[in-house]
């Protein structure tokens, strides 16, 4: 496939400094024959930040790149360097001052939180949080904190930060597991409270949406990758640890491994997704993982939500969707095609019946069968009035 030469994009070649080093960047609009390209050419990586893939930079690389695509596009060179690193100043958090002491005892806490066996997400969200907490309270000693000392964190930092609801929930428990690890402290846990859960509903789009989605993802890897985790009811963390050897096309399942709570579950894996999955294992040629960003690498989350972005936008969909949203919309379509809720949490994998109970208030197979009394007191009227059987609000009384 060769573009003609009037619809031929333009590559824009800059010499940038970048992770502390000199990277040549290709900068272009979105373009899937472009990108399949750059993708086959070992070294290449997707950069969120400066928004085009970057490459060590040497004249062989730059000479590499011209030959190997110049068939296909035109060039334009920027030799002028650009440091990325002045547009994060204003962003860029100032250094924890902990003394070395309180140091040691983060370090003593996050062993103790790999010793009672919670994931490495979890031992990093509660390190950061005490980690923020020892920098705000600077030189208190330990053993006079108090439940006040806590609040007044929450005050002050918490809140002009606008952090959620769940963040705070989570201070909350890594701060009682901390007075655990630490009973010295003169924090009491009985008196820590968490806040309420938020009740929010959460974002679904119809059957009719999801399809509209998926044909509008243009991107045969980008639309296989949607298609996995909302036939599926995957969580983003599970697609993207997701191994091949772990579907089996035969029997038309799929194996989570170790998902959130360390648990297995099997998964059914749509009929109607195989050959897409096919057609896209066999012209991408993945070597451990579902879906990688390079041989044998886990693809990152960051990309999926940006083309997922980008194809709710082509798509017209006007929620605000992310990968979740899919893995939301598979249950509460489960619901409304009839499927038992027990089924539902095995498939989601979820622990509680509670968790999955949420979906019954965005399912609308049952709502659709409740008539509005407006809908009762129209049908009423047309009862008794055997002369106007057409009765409308739209009419003139």
């Amino acid at each position: 496939m060769k573009t003609s030469s009037t619809l031929k994009p333009t590559i824009l070649l800059k010499k940038v400094l970048h992770r502390k080093k000199v990277q040549l960047l290709l900068v272009f609009p979105y373009n899937d024959f472009i990108i399949s390209k750059i993708r086959k050419i070992n070294g290449y990586t997707w950069s969120q930040t400066l928004k085009g893939w970057y490459i060590n930079y040497t004249i062989k690389n730059v000479e590499f790149i011209k030959e190997t695509l110049r068939n296909d596009v035109y060039f334009k060179l920027d030799t002028s360097i650009y440091n990325v690193t002045h547009t994060n100043r204003t962003t860029k958090r100032r250094p924890r001052q902990i003394s070395d002491e309180n140091k040691e005892i983060i370090r003593a806490y996050t062993k103790y939180l790999r010793g009672k066996c919670y994931s490495e997400s979890t031992v990093k969200t509660y390190f950061t949080f005490v980690a923020d907490f020892f920098d705000y309270i600077k030189d208190k000693p330990l053993t006079t904190l108090s439940n006040r000392d806590v609040e007044k964190f929450l005050e002050d930092v918490f809140i002009p930060r606008k952090y959620s609801i769940s963040t705070h929930r989570q201070f909350i428990s890594a701060i009682k597991l901390f007075k655990a690890f630490y009973p010295e402290c003169k924090i009491e846990e009985v008196g820590l409270k968490r806040p309420k859960k938020s009740k929010i509903l959460p974002t679904v789009l119809s059957k009719e949406e999801i399809i509209d989605l998926l044909r509008y993802t243009k991107n045969l890897k980008h639309r296989a990758v949607l298609a996995m985790i909302y036939s599926a009811g995957l969580r983003i963390s599970e697609l993207l640890n997701l191994e091949l050897n772990h579907i089996d096309i035969d029997r038309r399942q799929i194996v989570v491994k170790n998902s959130k709570g360390r648990k297995d579950r099997n998964i059914i894996l749509a009929q109607s997704f195989i050959p897409l999955m096919q057609n896209y294992l066999m012209s991408y040629e993945p070597k451990t993982y579902f879906v990688e960003g390079k041989p044998f690498q886990k693809y990152s989350a960051e990309s999926i939500r940006s083309f997922l972005h980008r194809a709710t936008k082509i798509a017209k969909i006007n929620k605000r969707v992310t990968p979740h949203t899919l893995r939301h919309s598979y249950a509460t379509h489960l619901l409304e095609n009839g499927i038992d809720l027990r089924y539902i949490q095995e498939l989601l994998g979820h622990a509680k019946p509670e968790t999955t109970m949420i979906y019954t208030h965005v399912s609308k197979k049952d709502l659709l069968n409740i008539e509005s009394p407006l809908d009762l007191a129209i049908k009423s009227l047309v009862g008794t009035d055997k002369n106007n059987k057409n009765l409308r609000l739209s009419g003139n009384y």
